[in-house]
């Protein structure tokens, strides 16, 4: 059920696809990603840019891709087959990768090669994003709340529970469960909170979006939250702060929120279309675009109050992408695509 979910972020409510019951008993080991000649052309799922000094890119069946033009990419040694979702470095050498099977991956040369910090197959669960803040401090999230952290880089890293962000009468039930029948509550606490999608930073506080209207803030690194009341009842894929110090955030069916008080009330903002929305990109010059399903890409150069509709004629999926040396490189359900910014004046 989970593939379902990913595919459901990312592609068409994205990435729908059966589970692989290989990976539904704790026996299995981790099988090392094979070598794909056409690896930039499958499903990539995020993106990042290293110092703009490189490009990394991660997406399905363990591929993580590396380039230092934006044009060649190469892949890299990888030790899971996992689907990958979210890459993070902190400089330009330590990076970390998440994905399923609540993958935890670390490079410490650049993205040339990886290493396991964390695979657990036996949840059967994704992890959706991942946070440094710097070398050592670290924040992995993915569904039904999994939250894990590290203060060490990565060598450990530990489960947590934040049961602050359920509903009154959801902690009063788990509170009771946990006296009456403590093997249900150890189970219910795996399914009980929303996925979490992901996590932003804006100065000293931490964001998080996930489904069904979840939204969250943290002033401690999260190491405490508080729900942001509801502002739309349906999932969120991306939350991101522009320049003019305006929140936006993002999800199903074309939704697309704005704050201009850090999350005190959000007002609606119409796109010119109804495509999930999966990402939110900006750039130097304080044009701020929308990346979704159907070839989605929107573009607003007044903060975020009104969008004009750039999508791309080939409909595919646009999962990710940001702008590299005047160009806009996106990760897509076929993979990298590049669109010069010149061809969209």
């Amino acid at each position: 059920m989970l593939n379902k979910y990913i595919w459901l972020t990312a592609v068409s409510a994205l990435l729908l696809s059966v589970c692989n019951p290989s990976l539904a008993t704790e026996s299995v080991k981790p099988i090392a990603a094979f070598k794909a000649p056409l690896a930039s052309e499958s499903l990539l799922t995020d993106l990042t840019s290293v110092n703009n000094e490189f490009l990394i890119a991660v997406g399905e069946r363990g591929h993580i891709l590396r380039s230092i033009d934006g044009i060649n990419w190469q892949q890299a040694e990888v030790p899971v087959q996992a689907n990958l979702n979210a890459v993070s470095f902190v400089d330009n050498q330590h990076g970390w990768v998440v994905g399923h099977d609540a993958t935890i991956l670390s490079t410490v040369d650049a993205g040339v090669n990886w290493q396991i910090q964390q695979f657990l197959p036996e949840l059967d669960k994704p992890l959706f994003d991942v946070y440094f803040r710097n070398q050592n401090q670290g924040i992995a999230v993915g569904a039904y709340g999994m939250f894990y952290r590290t203060n060490n880089g990565g060598e450990t890293w530990q489960a947590e529970f934040h049961a602050e962000l359920l509903s009154e009468d959801d902690q009063d039930y788990l509170l009771e469960l946990k006296e009456i029948d403590p093997a249900a509550y150890a189970i219910e606490q795996g399914v009980i909170l929303p996925h979490f999608n992901r996590i932003h930073a804006v100065g000293d506080f931490l964001y998080m979006v996930g489904e069904a209207g979840f939204a969250a803030i943290s002033s401690d690194f999260g190491q405490s939250w508080q729900r942001i009341e509801a502002f739309y009842n349906g999932s969120m894929f991306d939350i991101a702060s522009t320049s003019q110090h305006s929140l936006l955030a993002v999800g199903l069916r074309g939704h697309a929120f704005r704050s201009t008080d850090s999350g005190e009330s959000w007002q609606e903002t119409e796109l010119p279309n109804q495509a999930t929305i999966n990402s939110i990109v900006l750039d130097s010059a304080e044009n701020i675009y929308l990346l979704g399903n159907a070839g989605s890409l929107l573009i607003s150069q007044d903060d975020g109050e009104t969008f004009a509709n750039h999508s791309q004629d080939d409909g595919k999926a646009i999962v990710n992408g940001l702008i590299w040396q005047d160009k806009l490189i996106l990760v897509t359900e076929i993979g990298i695509k590049t669109i010069n910014l010149s061809e969209m004046n």
